[in-house]
């Protein structure tokens, strides 16, 4: 019998509990008096998102921070900084560009005409650059050709309050600043403090007004530069806000130990870019790279891999082991399952993210007996319309043997296995108690349907498990072998519905004969089958007709948008192509169909998805979303935000990282040795090479021609090429 999906333990002291479920609307005890209905979101999808978390700065293409919405510098969700607003000769510089120069830095071009310009060009360049660890510098750059002496102001301030507060549209007044040192200075009624340094030092500093003055003068084509540098105190805990398609509460809790002090005694101050103690990064996510016919697969792993590293976070119980944060800004919360899915996607560039975050979802496994024995708990997830909400503890105790079986596939160290391998265990056994007298894990809880999608995550764990306990010399393997054959045997009994257009599998069947027949991006996890010994994929729920019948209609127009795989397709009832769950492209999915499709041989339906996703991905500047509009597409037509989508995401971020190294068809099988190739034999990208990936703890390349031949170029010592 499955336990209660509820989290293994509340949010940190004084704050509501999380609900047990989501459907997009707040919990208890957290309204939204600013915003036009509950549970609406402030729009992200035109913002710039500099991440390094804990720290994050929200800002729009202008540059300016208004204290408008989200906008400001935080650290571990709160803001210590809303608002900064540069003027020069007393205006504000006419905006030209905004871009992310990178995950966690963001710059901006305006100019300002000054007294004595004449005609339409102006004679000031002013350049920002601003970073998610609280610093910006301001340069301006004169092309007047006559000396400029230009008064120059920066507008501070600051409300400190909590990201909760500020997505529920209740930030707080803005409050009093005081003179500190080379800047301004603010103090909440907690006690907690940020403050704001400028150098060179400003000429005046006017408190009550927030204002920090001075006059420049700039010789012609001369240059001058002002920093400011964002430092705050101790990090807090925040509450949940709740968002769309999250796990639980959407999470704007950022894990993590507090900061400790600065060594003046002063606080933390997030300038000075962090030290590798201080942020992980290149020692746990290799330094992967892409070349080729089709530029796009370098930007598209640059990217990821530049993302994935602004989203490690420490886990609180352990500061050593660091996972992924499910996306900013909205879910910044606890290790989840989307934490440990991206880091399976993550493999190819080593297994150190998949080891801490398994390590980090095993410190909170269920002990003891009894129905809640082994389960790794987690929140309900929202599943649309038709369906009761999902468990992501669930879907987390059956991804955890299927991760650790791959990990070592790829090299995970022998005495890392040893110590997740008894949590692994406990999974199965979890699994083996929650499988119901019909032989099907109900999700969530006894009461639950049996969803296709989680018989799909149960079927590769026994699988792997299987796997997994052999090659440890622990007993039980043959049973978990002999299980998944008969649930082989169940599902395609009870969940292949059949039809005149060859069939399709239901989302869901009950123990009284209700069945739920909706096709979505869900089927593409029936595709996604796991990585034996070999470079061989385990076997599917899905026979071969059935495969080929569910890889013709995730390649129809029904599903694949011509942008990605939908959620749900265009057809079924209750489609709407902006729900999380009832249509919008998911990324994560998508991947996953991709891998799949490309596993079973279906290489025309996996490019297609590949590339819509990849042009979707341009478009987006490489940072994919977690999920877009599932419009479809048209000619001259470009892939519509979703307003309240996380961007950066672990999930999508890591998809870069699948399809990619999909495409090349890289198998490992450190343990055995050997690493195969089985690349797309219609190279939809032409050329490609990929480098700087970790096969058996060693660096690894390999690359595909135009004529889809795969060629390993760098790899282990004794690595044989196999499969």
């Amino acid at each position: 019998m499955a336990p209660s999906p509820v989290p293994a333990s509340g949010p940190p002291s004084g704050h509501p509990p999380p609900a047990a479920h989501t459907t997009g609307h707040p919990p208890a005890g957290i309204t939204h008096p600013g915003l036009a209905r509950p549970g609406e979101l402030p729009s992200v999808h035109d913002a710039l998102l500099c991440v390094a978390l804990p720290a994050l700065v929200v800002c729009a293409a202008h540059g300016q921070l208004t204290g408008h919405g989200l906008e400001g510098v935080y650290l571990a969700g709160r803001r210590l900084l809303s608002r900064c607003v540069l003027r020069v000769a007393g205006r504000e510089p006419l905006a030209l560009q905004g871009r992310l120069a990178a995950a966690d830095r963001a710059g901006f071009l305006g100019v300002v005409r000054t007294p004595g310009d004449t005609g339409p060009d102006p004679g000031l360049l002013v350049e920002r650059s601003r970073g998610a660890d609280g610093t910006e510098r301001i340069t301006l750059r004169s092309s007047a050709g006559r000396p400029l002496r230009l008064p120059v102001e920066i507008a501070l301030g600051t409300d400190l309050a909590d990201l909760a507060g500020v997505a529920a549209g209740r930030p707080g007044p803005e409050l009093s600043a005081s003179v500190h040192g080379t800047g301004m200075r603010w103090t909440a009624a907690d006690g907690r403090s940020a403050a704001v340094t400028a150098d060179p030092p400003p000429m005046d500093a006017l408190a009550a007004a927030g204002i920090l003055r001075w006059d420049v003068e700039l010789p012609p084509g001369a240059a001058r530069t002002i920093e400011l540098r964002v430092r705050g105190d101790r990090a807090p805990r925040l509450s949940s806000v709740p968002g769309p398609g999250g796990s639980g509460p959407s999470a704007a809790t950022f894990g993590g130990p507090p900061f400790d002090a600065t060594p003046s005694g002063g606080g933390r101050t997030l300038g000075g870019g962090g030290s590798p103690a201080a942020r992980p990064g290149g020692h746990v996510l290799a330094e992967a790279r892409a070349e080729g016919d089709d530029p796009r697969a370098g930007e598209l792993l640059h990217t990821a891999v530049d993302d994935l590293r602004a989203l490690l976070q420490r886990d609180p119980a352990r500061p050593a082991d660091v996972h992924l944060a499910a996306g900013v800004p909205w879910r910044c919360g606890p290790v989840g399952v989307e934490s440990l899915w991206a880091a399976r996607m993550a493999l190819p560039l080593g297994t150190r993210l998949a080891f801490s975050t398994l390590r980090a979802l095993a410190r909170t496994q269920s002990g003891g007996s009894g129905a809640e024995a082994g389960w790794i708990p987690g929140p309900l997830r929202d599943a649309g319309p038709f369906l009761p909400p999902r468990c992501t503890g669930t879907e987390a105790t059956l991804a955890f043997p299927v991760v650790l079986a791959e990990a070592r596939r790829w090299g995970l160290p022998e005495q890392e296995l040893a110590e997740l391998l008894p949590t692994a265990e406990r999974c199965l056994g979890w699994l083996r108690e929650a499988a119901d007298p019909h032989g099907f894990v109900p999700d969530p809880g006894p009461a639950g349907p049996w969803r296709a999608e989680t018989q799909a995550h149960a079927h590769r764990a026994a699988v792997l498990g299987a796997d997994l306990l052999d090659a440890c010399g622990r007993p039980g393997a043959e049973a978990w072998r002999d299980w998944a054959d008969g649930l082989r045997r169940r599902f395609r009994k009870e969940f292949w519905v059949s039809d005149r257009s060859g069939g399709r599998p239901a989302v869901a069947r009950a123990p009284d004969g209700r069945s739920w027949h909706q096709l979505g991006g869900w089927a593409a996890h029936l595709l996604d089958t796991g990585l034996l010994g070999g470079g061989r994929h385990a076997p599917g729920l899905l026979d071969r007709t059935d495969t080929e019948q569910l890889a013709r209609l995730l390649g129809a127009p029904m599903l694949d948008s011509g942008w990605g795989l939908r959620g749900l397709g265009a057809k079924e009832p209750g489609h709407n192509p902006f729900g999380h769950r009832t249509g919008t492209v998911r990324v994560h999915e998508t991947a996953v169909a991709v891998a799949g499709l490309a596993a079973a041989g279906y290489d025309k339906e996996a490019e297609s998805l590949l590339r819509g996703l990849l042009d979707a991905a341009e478009y987006f500047g490489y940072r994919l979303p977690e999920m877009y509009a599932g419009a479809q597409r048209t000619a001259g037509g470009a892939p519509v935000p979703h307003p309240a989508a996380c961007r950066p995401a672990a999930v999508a971020a890591a998809a870069g990282v699948l399809v990619l190294t999909t495409l090349v068809g890289i198998r490992p099988d450190a343990p055995g040795g050997t690493v195969a190739l089985h690349p797309v034999r219609s190279a939809p990208l032409g050329a490609l090479r990929l480098s700087g990936l970790l096969v058996a703890g060693e660096p690894f390349a390999a690359r595909v021609s135009r004529l889809g031949l795969g060629m390993v170029e760098e790899a282990a010592d004794g690595l044989q090429l196999g499969g």
